[in-house]
């Protein structure tokens, strides 16, 4: 008798328990819609209660808990009294901790270098911890699922912190560690646009093709576009740092004094070469060196363009096309084959090598054509030989309408671009013949035909 009543008050006790229970879980789902509405319309004050009794109550009932907390938080921060500005900037911390906590992933993928790198963006914009803490914060988000680790502006303040710490003197940093971590944010980001590229691309394509794009892929390609205009920003914000301290002087003795520690390093003599060779550091010694130890040992696309190179310097450029083949031939990857062509392309057109130049330049949008900057090359090369092409006055300055045509396309097929295609092209056109200029010739729709290497033509504008 006595353990029958010890059984039914058990049993009483658990449906209490999970009645209560029940009930809890109910009232987080009310406020969990509630404060999710008020969120959605960024009336942030009416949602702040509903948010923090449901964070308190079933914190690992739904991911909005973060993402919108993060929101509302943000707005406390920016609009609230002077108190609910500090509390609110401690409770952001907090909030990343418990999202990595209990949300550790989305879709099955970890986003814990998302999360953590927001962390370290916060620390940094409000002056939460000194450079080291927020270094050690995003470093850890990088290393631990770089992944997740797409923000570009939060790219870009990863190394900036790291760098601010070296100019600050701190003897943790050494210049070898920042050039190291230059070379690994820089091809994140290359990474990173590549991705977007091929995403943009099957878009070009379905366009090339007369197709109509549906409401989703229209809406892909604005979001491709504002990310690809942040990746080329931000990058070029990195190059921009970098190149006060990546000079000869400094690459030189640096990639000497670590050579020996190194040279069987296929990553790092891969970054020494790259690095000499975007600064015009290659007519010196030690980069043949870093070139024939590379393909030495390991024979790849990246060697056989650095032997193309050195060929090239030294005056022999049928064997330095042989080697620029070889590289465009090893290479498995369409974006990285694009990118060796477009390097070629530069080359060709630093030695007047115009034709050839053209030729590799229309070669790599073959492999990517969202690579605007191929049609710049391509439009500079025109805009070069305005001179050079047509018999007469009024057919050379025409040349500059075809440049000014090629110059669009780069804005057209490249967001971030578009600012300095519009800009090139206008300039382009303001060189070409007027109104004036083609009334005074009668030859309005008139077909001029360039044959020189351009091999082309353009058609005169009408009045």
């Amino acid at each position: 008798m006595k353990r029958t009543s010890v059984l039914v008050m058990l049993f009483l006790s658990l449906a209490i328990f999970f009645k209560v229970q029940a009930q809890d879980v109910n009232e987080c789902m009310q406020d969990l819609s509630i404060f999710a509405e008020f969120a959605k319309v960024k009336n942030y004050k009416s949602a702040y209660e509903p948010w923090i009794r449901v964070r308190k109550e079933c914190p690992s009932i739904n991911v909005a808990i973060f993402s919108y907390g993060e929101r509302i938080l943000k707005n406390f921060i920016k609009n609230g009294t002077p108190q609910e500005v500090e509390t609110s900037k401690s409770d952001l911390i907090l909030l990343y901790d418990d999202w990595i906590k209990y949300f550790p992933n989305k879709r099955n993928k970890s986003v814990l270098g998302n999360v953590l790198s927001s962390k370290a963006q916060a620390l940094l914009d409000y002056k939460m911890a000194d450079l080291k803490v927020i270094y050690s914060t995003f470093d850890e988000a990088f290393k631990k699922n770089p992944e997740s680790f797409t923000n570009p502006k939060l790219l870009y303040n990863y190394f900036k912190t790291l760098y601010n710490r070296y100019k600050a003197g701190d003897q943790e940093v050494s210049t070898e560690l920042l050039f190291d971590k230059y070379e690994e944010v820089s091809e994140k980001f290359e990474l990173e646009g590549t991705n977007l590229a091929k995403k943009l691309d099957l878009i070009l394509k379905k366009e090339e093709e007369g197709t109509a794009l549906s409401t989703r892929e229209t809406k892909n390609k604005r979001v491709y576009n504002i990310n690809s205009n942040a990746i080329g920003t931000y990058l070029s914000n990195l190059d921009a740092i970098i190149a006060k301290e990546a000079t000869c002087e400094n690459l030189i003795p640096l990639y000497q004094r670590n050579f020996e520690a190194n040279k069987g390093d296929v990553v790092w003599l891969k970054r020494a070469a790259s690095r000499m060779d975007s600064k015009d550091c290659s007519d010196d010694q030690l980069f043949v060196t870093l070139v024939e130890a590379l393909h030495d040992l390991d024979p790849s696309a990246d060697s056989a363009y650095y032997l193309g190179l050195l060929n090239d310097k030294r005056g022999n450029p049928k064997e330095a096309l042989k080697y620029y083949e070889e590289s465009i031939t090893l290479e498995t990857d369409n974006y990285k084959k694009a990118k060796i062509l477009f390097k070629i392309a530069n080359k060709f057109k630093s030695s007047g090598r115009k034709s050839s130049a053209r030729s590799y330049a229309r070669k790599a949008l073959g492999f990517q054509p969202s690579l605007g900057r191929a049609y710049l090359l391509i439009a500079n090369l025109y805009a070069d030989s305005a001179n050079d092409c047509g018999d007469n006055q009024f057919n050379k300055r025409a040349v500059y309408w075809l440049a000014a045509k090629e110059a669009l396309k780069a804005g057209n097929v490249d967001s971030s671009l578009r600012k300095i295609a519009k800009q090139t092209a206008e300039s382009y056109n303001g060189r070409a013949p007027s109104k004036t200029d083609i009334f005074t010739e009668g030859n309005e729709g008139t077909t001029i035909a360039f044959n020189c290497w351009i091999k082309s033509s353009v058609k005169v504008p009408l009045l």
